[in-house]
């Protein structure tokens, strides 16, 4: 694919750019085209990424409607068929502020006043639009073959909350026409599995004005996560894990001491106790520091596995909020291992194992990610070194390919992060492994080596699932909320054929329960064919349990499968030994 470039060339792209150029071009085209359209609008960023392109604008008083929306694609096949070249055009600072100036964009003028005095700004011109940009670029407007307009949203100017809000146009562009058929399907089935509308349908969580992102879990939802949970105690259990629970609320100075007040108070809420500043907790560790430190150790206690299924709070922007997957507070399956320097391989080993088990339980394939040492970061070179190579050491003994992301660890220590690929191919990032050298230090952990001499311990900070809450959107996504039997929040539905069943049918559903299988009876007096669509279609119920005449008389049940939807009658024992089967061996 030929693309200009800011100093004038044209040449051949690698192929791995392509989809970037076109983005970016598709971003300068959408620009053009809101122009003509809204001539009053000026300009913010218009950045592509991985998931399409957009253009920050600021269009004053107005509110683009879904017509407005049409309109400006429309306006953009447009440009694309008058074949605009696109040139390139660099100018000193001082003039580039000028011309700016001249053509009314704020924003690009704004921009370009935070760069360096001797810095040479570089711009983009197709026909009449001038855009700021460091390129490359297709050549000519025509190049730009597959794009759809996605939708708008609100975004601060610099991502500044005490900025103006304007308004992001968002889209997305392909090689081709088939690429970009293939992306609406893909974003078509996305939104057949939406978490939000399965939740709704599903009663599973709701969401209220008055708690904007906190969300509420309703019984069937509180069924998924108690059965999440359990999965969760068993298999922490069997690996020597200790649970504990800390407090929500711990005074401020706490959180000074963890270096989390400094790095993060921003996203903290805080009340006064006593005349004093009290903080709600944002994550668990210190909480999990403090149950170390309660008493005295030695070598033979470490490693120390303690885990806490924690409600954290953090301050999110009310326009980020989303769902279970971004809100203001959410369950960690947190755990924090304490352990001596020669211990953190094998510890981080374990760890993986446990991350992996996880995942392959529910059919995640995952990709890892080393995040090394951010510029906004505590303690010495040599710790961070020291962690960094730890991680590797244990990533590498287990045979796991992984990428570095310079800079993007946390500000006491790298991480391992695991990035799971659901159903759809989309990725989201869950498990974290996180070494710490700082916190042990910053508390003054302690414990009696094999020579009675005070040592410093090690501390891993790690999840599996991450935010249960989170992980459960992704979970009902995954699975289009047909989840398997032993998560289901209703494993098997009794339908009634007619009232003349009644007696035997609610026998069949008092068994159910007895047995601890989740059940629910429906006695409507509808049509069977109704009922068992909306338990299939719409509670997604593994199990339909149909009670007729015949069923009554022989003593047996019928039961019609959720996927197969299948039919095949049997003892009511062998149903039940059937469910709990599945359920006891959480079979996905």
């Amino acid at each position: 694919m030929k693309v200009i470039y800011a100093n004038g060339t044209v040449g051949e792209c690698a192929p791995e750019e392509e989809l970037h150029i076109l983005r970016h071009t598709a971003a300068h085209i959408m620009a053009q085209a809101i122009k003509r359209l809204f001539p009053e609008a000026h300009f913010a960023y218009g950045p592509a990424n991985e998931k399409g392109f957009y253009y920050d604008v600021d269009l004053g008083d107005r509110k683009l409607s879904e017509e407005d929306l049409a309109a400006i694609e429309a306006e953009m096949k447009k440009i694309v068929k008058e074949n605009l070249p696109i040139r390139p055009e660099i100018l000193p600072r001082a003039e580039a502020i000028a011309y700016m100036e001249s053509r009314g964009e704020k924003y690009k003028v704004e921009h370009i006043a935070d760069l360096p005095e001797d810095a040479e700004i570089s711009f983009f011109k197709q026909g009449e639009y001038v855009d700021m940009c460091v390129g490359p670029h297709l050549c000519y407007t025509k190049a730009l073959k597959a794009f759809r307009i996605l939708g708008q949203s609100g975004a601060y100017w610099k991502n500044d909350k005490n900025n103006k809000m304007l308004t992001r146009v968002k889209g997305i562009a392909f090689r081709s026409q088939e690429e970009l058929d293939d992306y609406m399907k893909l974003l078509e089935e996305a939104e057949r599995r939406d978490h939000r509308r399965i939740g709704r349908e599903m009663k599973l969580f709701m969401l209220a004005d008055e708690a904007p992102g906190f969300p509420f879990f309703l019984p069937n939802g509180m069924a998924l996560k108690n059965a999440l949970i359990e999965y969760w105690r068993q298999i922490h259990t069997r690996e020597n894990y200790v649970e504990v629970s800390t407090p929500m609320i711990m005074n401020r100075h706490l959180w000074e001491t963890s270096g989390h007040w400094d790095h993060y108070k921003d996203n903290m809420y805080s009340t006064m106790i006593d005349d004093e500043v009290y903080c709600v907790k944002p994550m668990n560790c210190p909480g999990g520091v403090m149950v170390y430190r309660n008493e005295l150790h030695s070598y033979r206690d470490l490693p120390m596995r303690v885990g806490e299924l924690g409600l954290v709070h953090r301050h999110e922007l009310r326009g980020a909020l989303h769902g279970l997957f971004r809100v203001r507070c959410f369950t960690q399956d947190d755990a924090h291992i304490f352990m001596r320097r020669e211990q953190i391989t094998d510890e981080i080993i374990g760890v993986v194992h446990l991350i992996n088990e996880v995942y392959t339980k529910f059919g995640f394939k995952y990709s890892v990610e080393l995040s090394t040492r951010p510029e906004d970061s505590m303690g010495s070179d040599e710790d961070w070194e020291a962690a960094t190579n730890g991680l590797r050491t244990a990533l590498e003994k287990l045979g796991l390919p992984y990428t570095v992301n310079e800079g993007d660890g946390a500000f006491y220590g790298p991480k391992i992060d695991f990035h799971l690929e659901d159903s759809l191919g989309r990725t989201w990032q869950c498990g974290t492994v996180q070494l710490d050298f700082q916190m042990p230090l910053n508390f003054s952990l302690e414990y009696t080596d094999e020579n009675n001499e005070k040592q410093r311990p090690i501390m891993v900070h790690r999840v599996c699932f991450g935010s249960i809450e989170r992980f459960i959107g992704i979970l009902t996504e995954h699975y289009a909320g047909k989840f398997p039997t032993w998560l289901a929040p209703v494993q098997a539905k009794v339908l009634l054929v007619s009232e003349k069943c009644a007696d035997y049918g609610k026998k069949v559903y008092e068994a159910l329960r007895a047995a601890g299988i989740r059940s629910a009876l429906d006695d409507r007096n509808e049509k069977i064919g109704y009922m068992i669509r909306e338990a299939q279609v719409v509670d997604r119920v593994p199990y339909m349990v149909v009670i007729g005449q015949k069923e009554a008389e022989e003593g047996n049940v019928s039961i019609r499968n959720r996927d197969t939807t299948e039919t095949e009658t049997m003892s009511l024992s062998a149903f039940i030994e059937k469910v709990q089967k599945e359920t006891r061996e959480r079979i996905c």
